[in-house]
């Protein structure tokens, strides 16, 4: 598992495995997630992450 983030559009990118993507689908506004052609899940991307992860720090304290 890889995890990177890209700071200039507040993105992170979490790899699970480096199999080829056929799909990708999106989850909810901020979330996708990236399939092989089994359906297994390659990767997942979250779009605002640092505010997502803010706002679940915030109410899990």
């Amino acid at each position: 598992m890889k995890i990177r983030y890209f700071s200039d559009t507040d993105t992170a990118l979490i790899e699970f495995s480096n199999v080829h993507v056929v799909e990708t689908k999106e989850i909810s506004e901020n979330l996708y997630i990236d399939l092989d052609e089994k359906g297994n899940l390659v990767s997942m991307t979250i779009e605002h992450a640092k505010e997502k992860l803010n706002q679940n720090w915030r109410t899990k304290k």
